[in-house]
């Protein structure tokens, strides 16, 4: 019996591995994935717009 009790533990973990896994490459695309693309579409053009004046210097 001590074999099993040393086999549980990763046997639990690599299912659980598994399944999160799966629920990662289910979640890609389908319906979320225009809401997802634009809320970093929004981040970029707002790190963009606050980067945007502080890089041009005055010529002097």
């Amino acid at each position: 019996m001590d074999y099993v009790s040393a086999l549980l533990p990763p046997v639990v973990m690599a299912v659980f591995f598994i399944g999160v896994i799966r629920v990662i490459v289910k979640s890609q695309g389908g319906a979320n994935k225009a809401k997802e693309d634009a809320a970093v579409d929004a981040a970029l053009t707002r790190a963009e717009g606050t980067r945007q004046p502080s890089a041009t210097t005055p010529e002097a």
